[in-house]
């Protein structure tokens, strides 16, 4: 967890064997991206003082697959509104954001979160996100979807191929 200097919150980003750890760490704020059948983790059930609880469902894929669900420009498109409530003056927030492993779409997601009101700094919200969680490997699909949604013409996809 750290507070990072695109964002007025403190970012925490995990997989799901690691949420029991931060429940001591006032979690404000959890966005939870699920395989479409996994069941929402009890672990969040301790978190005291969780104000919001966002859950995003479809499958850790870049390419469509039989029998899997890719993520989709509505999925990306509620990312960005959490983003913008995020975003609202409020002291001492801490999201806490999470997939199955801590890899791909939550750092994806983080990354998007921090790069959103930022054009022309997609390259530090990656580095932000490398920093904070070394195995970052994001979600190229939800990449090239935030850059399409937010209108940064490939710099967020680029920023992730060039870290």
């Amino acid at each position: 967890m750290q507070q990072t200097s695109l964002a007025p919150f403190q970012l925490t980003i995990c997989g799901l064997d690691e949420l029991a750890a931060y429940r001591e760490a006032a979690v404000s704020h959890v966005l939870s991206i699920l395989d479409p059948d996994t069941p929402v983790p009890a672990a969040l059930r301790s978190y005291a003082g969780l104000n919001a609880h966002w859950v995003l469902r479809f499958h850790d894929i870049s390419l469509s697959m039989p029998g899997a669900r890719i993520p989709q420009p509505d999925d990306v498109a509620e990312l960005l509104s959490l983003g913008r409530e995020l975003r609202a003056p409020r002291a001492g927030a801490h999201l806490l954001v999470h997939c199955h492993a801590g890899v791909s779409r939550s750092t994806a997601a983080a990354a998007i979160l921090l790069a959103q009101p930022h054009p022309g700094r997609e390259r530090e919200a990656l580095a932000e996100v490398a920093a904070l969680r070394p195995v970052a490997r994001p979600n190229r699909r939800m990449l090239a979807l935030a850059d399409e949604l937010l209108g940064r013409r490939g710099a967020l996809v680029r920023a992730a191929e060039e870290a």
